[in-house]
This record gives structure tokens, C-alpha cells and sequence, in this order.
């Protein structure tokens, strides 16, 4: 069975003006240029609601990193209250949205995806050992991988958000 070890969890939230359409290519893409090979959607609900639509959007991304390691990223979308607007940009008008989008990006480390030290008993007990004291540096040195890679995206999308904004 694959061991997910959560690493680290990342929120954010803005309210304003965006391009919603766009944003979603811009974190799909980051995701591709980072190397994830593997993004589903796992879920995408949308509801009309009188002070808006409310959006939820599950979605799953995993990069192999080798035969036994793999990052796997979870990112729930919540967009609250998102309405169509004319905005006026350099005496051009253009539609746009507005709302509230927030993220949670949980990072975790994948462990024996491949299913190869679940043979039996005796292998379990070798990848337990394996794990906690042959490779803990490699263990800690993907972890702190991860992070930076969830507190990227979170800055990236929160930089995205504010340019968009300010235009």
C-alpha cells in the first residue's frame, strides 16, 4: 500500500477582481512546468447562487521523483460569490470577475507507490527499516522539496491574483 506522509499545508485568499478562466490555466500550467506529470480534477461543482456562483474544485497532482519517492499535491479551489463585470483598462473595457477565491495546497510525500516492499511481512519489515534509518536524510531533504515547492505556488498564485488585480 502506498504511504502518503502529509508535509505541509498552505492557504490563501483574495477577493477582487480576476480573470477566473485565465487563473485556472495559470495553476494547471505551474503545476506542468514544475514537473507533475499527473493532474486530475477530481471533482468541479459550480452553483448559482443569488450573490454569485460558488465554485469547488478538488484537484490531485503527482511528479515521481524516483522508483520509490513521489510528491503529491491536493488543492481545494472555493470561489464564493463570483459575478461577471465590465472593468474599464486603458480606456478599453473588458469582462472580468469578482469574488473570493481561496486555496488550500496540502504537499505530501508518496512512499513505495510502485507497491514493491508489500510482498510480504519480512519486506515490510526491511522497508520500515529502510525508511526510518538507511534513507531519512533523502526523507527530510524531499520534504523540505516539497514545501518550498507548496510555498511557491502559493506565492506565485497570490502574485498572479495581485497583478491581475492592479491592471
Amino acid at each position: 500500500m502506498v504511504e502518503r506522509e502529509r508535509v505541509y499545508g498552505s492557504k490563501f485568499k483574495f477577493t477582487g477582481f480576476f480573470d477566473f478562466k485565465a487563473f485556472y490555466n495559470f495553476v494547471y500550467s505551474w503545476l506542468s512546468e514544475y514537473k507533475y506529470q499527473i493532474i486530475e480534477e477530481k471533482t468541479y461543482s459550480e452553483k448559482i447562487k443569488p450573490e454569485g456562483k460558488e465554485i469547488e474544485i478538488h484537484w490531485e497532482a503527482r511528479k515521481k521523483i524516483s522508483d520509490y519517492f513521489r510528491f503529491f499535491l491536493k488543492l481545494d479551489w472555493l470561489v464564493l460569490g463570483m459575478t461577471t463585470v465590465e472593468v474599464e483598462r486603458e480606456g478599453v473595457k473588458t469582462k472580468m470577475n469578482r469574488g473570493t477565491i481561496e486555496i488550500v495546497i496540502t504537499g505530501y510525500l508518496e512512499k513505495d507507490y510502485e507497491h514493491r516492499w508489500e510482498t510480504n511481512a519480512f519486506s515490510k519489515f526491511l522497508r520500515g527499516l529502510y525508511d526510518r534509518y538507511i534513507i531519512r536524510g533523502r526523507i527530510e531533504s524531499y520534504e523540505d522539496e516539497i514545501m518550498t515547492e507548496v510555498d511557491e505556488l502559493n506565492a506565485q498564485c497570490k502574485s498572479y491574483l495581485a497583478l491581475e488585480a492592479a491592471r
